[in-house]
């Protein structure tokens, strides 16, 4: 249409031109000096009304150009609160982004970790909630509640299309298989504008000041922090003879030539990436996410990857490419095996201090038999739909206080 309306406007421009010209010719010797000025004049108009109307239309076409080319390849974003009351923060304090990963079956243990954030922080935080198609408006209305109102959220749908070629099906792997359980290689994507940010499972409880977490120091060159297996506090507490359970050995194949390259030592202690603080500028630099890609392609065609799988199927690439190039968070800021029989060897005292509760494992705090549910519990909201709801066998008592 505006191309139509800048060739009506030329057309008419000319037309006008050559009346004018034609009755110049024929009546030059009648016409005024002053009536000769009138028509320079109106065709100065005519000539200016045309240069501002063609700017017009090269103005609207760049600005739809900058609009179409404004979306993330693989990973769209639904939508984004950012008027929400916040809580009273400094001025001088940037904006803490937490990366959460929601799927329909686990919902409501998304809701319960980001109610125990927001209630536990004083900062600006903003949650980075990582969804599937469809599970969209069953969360959007859950936060609609009046618990939720005041969080800032951004809702992003998983392309599970950049999986293609990276994973290879397994029953024996269960969640560990689904496509959200990878959201946390492509943190850049997700929080593209951030140069740090938190990754953490939806199976946890923060009873700490987030802000914390965040403002842990990563060495130079360090793209990630983690919580190392052999050191931590919930190791030392629960774990005996383990054996290689929290060594390399336990999730990379050392019969594999490709991994005896790497001159990894089998004994090295392993990580857990349920929850991490990331560089992410560090993490560009680095392409952490390409080589990431890049094992998880190799495994599918060598299999790389131990038989007897320790954790996540999302541990060993990270094991690889952070080889000694990670930092390390406080250990009472994951303290896990609250979703095994180990848990429940945890004193109550020990429970209260910790400053986030990881229940990794088979056993979620929303089922049967996960260790200190009560706790758990506390910051669950019920679904609004009904659509989510907890199993309980009987109502377990951690005599915290």
């Amino acid at each position: 249409m505006d191309i139509l309306m800048y060739l009506l406007t030329l057309g008419a421009c000319f037309c006008f031109v050559g009346l004018i010209t034609n009755i110049y010719i024929r009546q030059k010797k009648k016409m005024s000096f002053r009536k000769v000025n009138i028509i320079i004049l109106v065709l100065a108009v005519a000539l200016f009304l045309l240069v501002l109307h063609h700017n017009f239309l090269g103005l609207s076409s760049l600005l739809r150009n900058e609009v179409s080319d404004s979306g993330i390849v693989g990973l769209q974003p639904v939508d984004f609160v950012p008027n929400a009351p916040q809580h009273a923060v400094d001025g001088r304090q940037e904006e803490i982004p937490v990366v959460i990963a929601a799927s329909e079956d686990r919902l409501g243990g998304a809701i319960a970790a980001i109610n125990s954030i927001q209630h536990n922080t004083r900062s600006s935080v903003i949650f980075y909630i990582v969804t599937l198609n469809g599970t969209g408006d069953h969360l959007r209305s859950w936060l609609s509640s009046s618990t939720l109102k005041s969080i800032r959220y951004k809702i992003v749908n998983f392309d599970t299309k950049l999986l293609e070629g990276k994973v290879k099906e397994d029953p024996d792997q269960g969640d560990s298989m689904k496509p959200l359980t990878f959201a946390r290689f492509y943190l850049p994507i997700l929080v593209p504008s951030a140069k740090k940010a938190i990754y953490m499972d939806d199976d946890v409880i923060v009873q700490g000041d987030i802000l914390a977490l965040y403002n842990t120091p990563l060495k130079p060159g360090h793209a990630a922090a983690f919580s190392e297996d052999c050191d931590s506090s919930s190791t030392k507490v629960v774990i005996r003879g383990a054996g290689n359970q929290y060594n390399y050995i336990g999730y990379l194949d050392y019969k594999k030539e490709r991994i005896r390259k790497l001159s990894m030592k089998a004994s090295t202690c392993s990580f857990n990436p349920g929850v991490f603080v990331a560089n992410l500028t560090e993490w560009k630099r680095q392409n952490i996410t390409s080589q990431l890609e890049k094992w998880m392609k190799l495994n599918v065609e060598e299999g790389l990857y131990s038989r007897t799988l320790a954790g996540s199927i999302t541990t060993p690439p990270l094991l690889i490419v952070f080889y000694r190039q990670h930092s390390t968070i406080d250990p009472m800021w994951n303290v896990r095996h609250l979703g095994s029989s180990a848990g429940k060897r945890y004193s109550p005292q020990f429970v209260k201090a910790a400053k986030l509760l990881h229940w990794n494992g088979h056993f979620k705090p929303w089922g049967r038999t996960a260790s200190y549910t009560d706790v758990w519990e506390k910051w669950y909201i019920p679904d609004p739909t009904g659509k989510f709801s907890l199993i309980r066998r009987h109502v377990e008592i951690s005599n915290i206080k």
